[in-house]
């Protein structure tokens, strides 16, 4: 759950919370590192000053030449335990995100992410969230190496010279504030980014379920240049975000050469004797070297600190679309009292009282409503589109639940649902009907195609119940389809049978025949509850319920003279 006011840093520092041990780790065994490359950089210069200026012979330095190698390897191993504790974090934080995306997701509804891409949605879960690998991986444990191994070296560079010491603390700061100016941009063209990908996801998928149609009205060509073109604006974007990142890496470049340079400068002519100031005429070959050597490890944390800062603004641009999707405000969960009372009702009634359906962007669409169907009923919802009636079927069937009142549907019971448009999937026939009834055998199937009044089709068909179809029910019309789906429904053993328009798109034979296969359900003792325009289930209906801006009125039993065309 996300707080309404929660920025998408303040997220980011949520979630970090979780995996602060890990992160601790990784920085410090990145300590580890640092100050076994301090003794590193102090065993190679003591060394080269003892052969150069001492004249010992390389016999006499094995010891020493045996401890850099310890401290090499040790070294070594600190920084994979350092990265390994990094990737261990970002993994983590990942499958905690997605796994409450997911949730999150499931607790809307498909309802309320009507107005969301599906090709967006599986865009966040997968590009948006691998976008936040390198922050917690990389950009969180550097940050704070980034501060602390500086530090450290300043200390070691301090004892030995504090004029170099003053060279170092001068230029450092630098750094970090041409990252920082630099990074603004790149958090935003990050952001624009991900929604450029979102979009470019989405217009690719429409165009791929519509390639039919779009062949056949000849405007295929048209398609891929809008592709192009979407592709197109995505690269640029791309490459905006890339030079942005070099830019960055410039500028670090560029001052840590220079700071380099300069104490290079002061060590080489405090050596030859041309500087007196301070503690120049104090320098020796040991701790002259010792110095240059750690000059270059002084900037490396910031220097990959600027490598990995685009990982923050990636993270940033990805935390801003997925905090703005967890901040979609969750149905509210009924109290302990409306819970008791669904108990109660299980497996006996359906029962609205003063329900109440809003969304966003349409207000108002259902209520208040009052409503008890009892078991084996058959309920008939009419009335003109847009009054609530699929709304009416969406909160009974748990897809929506209301902003107001209640409604008691046990969530135990399985239901059987048939949308307007009923959702087909790639493959065979009979692997379509199996989606209500796993365990189904041939017969069966047939059994269920010849309620839905589509044996005449399948007997035509080469290959029969195994006959493919495309995505989305491809190779099928939209009647053929609906017969399809009403066959699942005649499959599933479900006591609760909702129908959005069952008979749309059918022929006046075929939409009897269904209609005499509905009355098979209503003698099975099932409740059906129907949403419809045709007189011929509304007159096999138990009672019939007018809706109206929402509302009920005039119900009526049995019988569509009564009821107001």
């Amino acid at each position: 759950m996300v707080e309404s006011d929660l920025t998408p840093r303040g997220w980011l520092r949520h979630q970090a919370t979780h995996v602060r041990t890990l992160l601790m780790q990784g920085v410090g065994l990145g300590l580890v590192a640092g100050c076994l490359t301090i003794v590193q950089m102090g065993l190679l210069a003591w060394i080269v000053s003892r052969l150069t200026m001492n004249g010992v012979l390389v016999d006499e330095l094995l010891l020493p030449f045996m401890g850099l190698v310890l401290v090499i390897i040790l070294r070594a191993m600190a920084q994979w335990g350092q990265e390994s504790a990094g990737v261990e974090a970002g993994l983590r934080v990942r499958s905690r995100i997605r796994a409450e995306l997911l949730d999150h997701l499931a607790a809307l509804g498909p309802q309320r992410l009507s107005d969301q891409h599906s090709a967006g949605l599986g865009g966040q879960l997968v590009e948006q969230v691998e976008a936040l690998d390198g922050y917690f991986a990389r950009f969180l444990p550097q940050l704070r190496l980034a501060v602390l191994l500086p530090l450290l070296i300043l200390f070691v560079v301090l004892w030995l010279d504090w004029l170099a010491a003053l060279f170092l603390l001068l230029s450092a700061p630098l750094i970090p504030l041409f990252m920082a100016l630099v990074g603004m941009g790149a958090e935003r063209l990050n952001r624009e980014q991900f929604l450029a990908v979102t979009r470019l996801a989405g217009h690719f998928l429409d165009r791929v379920r519509g390639i039919t149609t779009l062949q056949l009205f000849n405007h295929t060509e048209r398609s891929v240049d809008e592709v192009f073109t979407a592709a197109d604006d995505y690269r640029q974007r791309s490459m905006r975000t890339l030079r942005i990142a070099f830019l960055s890496s410039a500028v670090l470049e560029f001052f840590a050469s220079v700071a380099i340079a300069v104490v290079a400068i002061y060590i080489g002519f405090g050596l030859l004797g041309y500087i007196s100031f301070g503690p120049a005429d104090e320098l020796t070959l040991f701790s002259g070297l010792f110095i240059l050597l750690m000059a270059p490890e002084f900037f490396q944390p910031l220097r990959t600190l600027s490598q990995h800062y685009h990982d923050r603004a990636a993270a940033l641009g990805a935390a801003d679309g997925l905090v703005k999707l967890l901040k979609r405000p969750l149905p509210a969960k009924p109290s302990s009292s409306e819970a008791t009372a669904t108990e109660k009702v299980r497996g006996s009634r359906i029962r609205l009282e003063g329900a109440v359906v809003s969304y966003p962007e349409r207000g108002r669409v259902l209520g208040p409503l009052d409503l008890v169907v009892e078991p084996g009923e058959c309920l008939a919802v009419v009335g003109p589109s847009g009054t609530g009636k699929s709304t009416l079927l969406h909160l009974l069937a748990g897809l929506v639940t209301p902003d107001e009142g209640r409604s008691e549907v046990s969530p135990a019971s399985p239901i059987a649902w048939m949308d307007q448009r009923p959702w087909l999937v790639k493959g065979s026939l009979a692997e379509n009907l199996r989606l209500a009834a796993p365990d189904a055998d041939d017969e069966r199937l047939r059994h269920a195609v010849r309620q839905a009044g589509l044996e005449a089709l399948i007997d035509t068909l080469p290959d029969g119940l195994e006959t493919p179809l495309g995505e989305r029910g491809l190779g099928l019309s939209g009647g053929q389809g609906q017969r399809l789906a009403l066959a699942r429904v005649f499959l599933s053993q479900a006591p609760l049978v909702l129908l959005d328009e069952p008979t749309v798109s059918l022929d006046a034979d075929t939409e009897a025949q269904v209609v005499e296969s509905l009355r098979h359900l209503i003698d099975e003792g099932r409740t059906l509850i129907v949403a419809t325009h045709h007189p011929a289930l509304f007159e096999m209906a138990d009672r019939v319920i007018r809706l109206h801006e929402g509302r009920v009125i005039d119900p009526q039993r049995r019988g569509r003279n009564e009821i107001e065309q």
